[in-house]
């Protein structure tokens, strides 16, 4: 289940499993990024915006430029977790996300990731679609205080 909430925060829910473990039965640390990838995507979706649409359209491919993330603390096996995602800048042909993942009200990771619009057939950033624009404009969150 995902919620798209008037404050301009996405939350999607995430069941640990096995398979998203190590050993020990710890995340593995690569895992969090795929959660805070599921989570910008569904709420492309829920904007209107999934990706195959927009590139059968002739939009641009959503690529990551950067990702700054802190490990503050272990998910488990079983967990339940939450990834709230909220943009923080958005410029002509990249956005700032900020990612943060919960077990409850526990904060047990962060991630800042950059992502740039660029298009399939150069592979060159180019401008946000006015469309996609738009939304993420009305999303805009001013970066928390840490």
């Amino acid at each position: 289940m995902t919620s798209l909430c008037p404050s301009a925060t996405f939350s999607l829910p995430v069941r640990i499993y096995y398979e998203d473990t190590d050993a020990g039965g710890v995340v593995y640390y690569a895992n969090y990024l795929r959660f805070c990838e599921r989570a910008r995507s569904e709420w492309l979706r829920a904007l209107g915006f999934g990706q195959q649409q927009l590139l059968a359209a002739g939009g641009p491919l959503f690529v990551v430029r950067s990702v700054r993330a802190d490990y503050l603390a272990p998910a488990r096996l079983d967990d339940s977790l939450t990834v709230v995602s909220t943009i923080h800048n958005l410029k002509n042909v990249s956005v700032l996300f900020l990612q943060r993942i919960f077990r409850e009200d526990r904060l047990l990771f962060t991630a800042e990731v950059k992502i740039v619009s660029v298009s399939l057939a150069s592979g060159r950033p180019v401008p946000w679609p006015d469309a996609v624009r738009a939304q993420f404009h009305d999303q805009l969150l001013p970066y928390p205080s840490r």
